[in-house]
This record gives C-alpha cells, structure tokens and sequence, in this order.
C-alpha cells in the first residue's frame, strides 16, 4: 500500500477508475449471479445479531439459530408480499367500477383533446388504435423475454434464502480467508474494515425498514383522511418503493394518482394524493432520514443520486436499491486506506455546520482605500 502511495496523484487516479470501471463491468455481466448474492450478504448481515441472539441466549445450536432466523425473514417477506396480493386482489372485485371510471376519464381528456386542439374524436380514436396494435405487436415479441425475467425472478427467490443461510453459516470461514489473504501487519486494519461495514450496513439496513413502515403507516393514514380508495395498500406500495432513495417516491406518487383516477372520478382526489406525498416526503427528508437512518457512513447526495443511476443501468431496480449499501462499503474501505482516503473525503457529507463565506481580497482597492485616509 505504501508502494501506490507514493506513485503519482495521475497514477492513483487512474488506478482508482479503472478500478471502479472494471467492477462495474464485472457487475454487469454477471448481474443474475452477483446480485443475489449481494442481496444475501445484506441479509446475512441484517440477521447476524437474531443468531446471535438464537444462538448464545436462547441456547440454540448455530446451525438451528441460523436455519430459523433465515425462516423467520422469508416468514415476514411472505407476509409482506401476501398482504399486498390480497389488497391487490380486492381492487381486482372492483374492475367493473374501475373500468366505468376509466371510460369515463378517457371521454373526458377525448373532449378535452378536441376543445384545445380541435382534434376529432374519429382521429383520435385512429392514433389510439395504431399505438394499441404496435404495442400488442411490441408485447408479443417480449414474451420470451418475459418468460425469461420470470424465470429469474422465481430462481433469485429460491437462490436468495439459501445463499443467506450459507452466509451466516459459514460467516467464520470466510472472514479468515479474508485474514489469510494479507499480512498480520495488516490484520488491525482489515478487522476495523469489517466491523465498521458490518455496523454501518447493519444501521443503514434496521433505518431503512423503520422508515419504510413509518412512511407506510404515515401515507396511508393521509390517505384515509383524503379519502382516497384502497389507500392502505398504496400507502404500503409506498413505503417499499421509498426503499429505492430519491426516484421510488416519484414513481410511488404515480400510482397512487393512477389508482385514485382508476378508484374516483373526482378529480380533485389528486390534489390530496400530491399534498400527502409532499407532507410525508417533507417529514421523511428533514426528521426521518436524519433521525431513523442512523448509518455511521456519511455520503453526499451527489455520489448517491449518479451511484443509483448507475446501479438502475447495471442491474435495473436491484441495482438501484443495491447502490446505497455498496456505496457505503466501498466509502468504509477507501476511509481506512491512506491512498485512496481522499476519495471517500470526496464520497463523504463533510461539510461544515457554519460555512464561513470566503473573502477575496483584491489589492487594488486595498491600495485605493489606504491612500484615500
């Protein structure tokens, strides 16, 4: 490490990027494999103090305090996915209303159209009928895609739970391949390494969920005084596409004006849908964030917002969801190496609580005010 160090800023830099580069390239090839895994490192590390727990108070042998937490998470996701399939299905017992709202909008916005653009409505009809006949013909080539992406969905979902029961298993045996891999004059670094992003991770991990019921419970009680239909499961929608930091509430915003057009004619629901996603966005950013995410690892909002994207473009919402949490690894490692601190400087929120404004003095007015005494 001290070799590098004294190598050229240029050099490092360099080193550095296309560190950065290549990973992101392995990232991308081999997301279908990687990317479960990532997510089962997370778990894993999110259930180390439930076996912990299994394990050294309750008496459990490790492998059964291991193979029942790893239970208990699949238990809660479950309940999760199968509270939002039932809610999902009752909006399905509406459909007859839901499509007598959404004709009646759709002659709507066809007046609209005609009065502002005077387009008739036999040309509208024609546009949408083209539009409609391309994306069936678009829908039928997907459909081996599709199957595809579906297929990998079910296999992440198997794959995920075992994984993460191999993790904690074997949680030992890979921490001291990591010792092995380096030197003893090394060794103290590396064990401030790992439990600094095993605490970081884990606080990061146990916020985010906190936020997530919070924000769930807090849309869909503004969504009850509203009045806005089926408003515990969109509050619910809600609070999980928060997990995806500054574009899920958008796309969450979305559908709920899409379900309340679908639920009501009333139009003026949707200014109520907006004022409750401001309110609870306002509440999650200044008290939530600040308060209930409690991660040690600082990062600005620019490395997050072009780490997301990045992640979007490598692995979809996976990779969205993932960038924040391997962010933050990588920003406990690059603060703990002496060449590449100051790059997690840059990664870091550092900045001052009174920023004193800088004064620049130019001496031509020094000079003019000293001979006008």
């Amino acid at each position: 490490m001290s070799t590098i160090k004294n190598y050229p800023f240029y050099m490092r830099a360099t080193f550095v990027l296309l560190a950065l580069v290549l990973t992101a390239v392995i990232l991308y090839l081999g997301q279908h494999i990687i990317f479960p895994v990532l997510l089962a490192m997370l778990f894993s590390i999110l259930l180390s103090p439930l076996v912990a727990r299994f394990n050294k108070k309750l008496r459990f042998p490790y492998a059964l305090a291991v193979a029942v937490s790893v239970i208990l998470n699949i238990v809660v996701i479950s309940g999760i996915v199968f509270f939002v399939s039932w809610q999902i299905g009752d909006i399905a017992n509406d459909w007859v209303k839901i499509n007598n709202n959404l004709s009646i909008h759709y002659h709507n916005i066809q007046h609209w159209i005609k009065q502002s653009f005077h387009v008739s409505y036999s040309e509208q009809n024609k546009y949408i009928k083209q539009i409609t006949k391309e994306s069936l013909t678009n829908s039928t080539a997907n459909v081996g895609t599709t199957i595809s992406s579906f297929t990998d969905v079910l296999m992440n979902l198997i794959l995920i739970p075992i994984y993460t029961f191999l993790f904690l298993l074997y949680k030992s045996l890979f921490v001291n391949f990591l010792y092995k891999l380096f030197s003893k004059e090394h060794h103290d670094k590396l064990k401030d390494i790992l439990s600094n992003v095993k605490l970081a991770i884990h606080s990061f991990l146990i916020g985010l969920i906190a936020e997530m019921w919070i924000v769930a419970t807090l849309t869909s009680i503004g969504y009850m005084i509203v009045g806005v239909q089926y408003a515990l499961l969109l509050g619910v929608i809600t609070g999980i596409l928060n997990l995806i930091p500054y574009i899920g509430i958008t796309i969450a915003a979305v559908l709920s004006i899409f379900a309340t057009l679908t639920g009501s004619t009333d139009l003026s629901l949707i200014l109520g849908v907006i004022i409750v996603n401001g309110i609870v966005q306002f509440f999650d950013n200044n008290i939530l964030v600040p308060m209930v995410v409690s991660s040690k690892v600082k990062i600005n909002a620019f490395v997050s917002i072009i780490s997301i994207i990045i992640g979007g473009a490598i692995a979809g919402v996976a990779g969205m969801f993932m960038a924040i949490p391997m962010l933050a690894i990588i920003k406990v490692i690059f603060d703990r190496i002496d060449f590449l601190e100051p790059w997690g400087y840059l990664m870091g929120d550092n900045l001052p609580a009174n920023q004193k404004t800088v004064k620049i003095k130019i001496p031509f007015f020094k000079k003019r005010k000293s001979s006008e005494k």
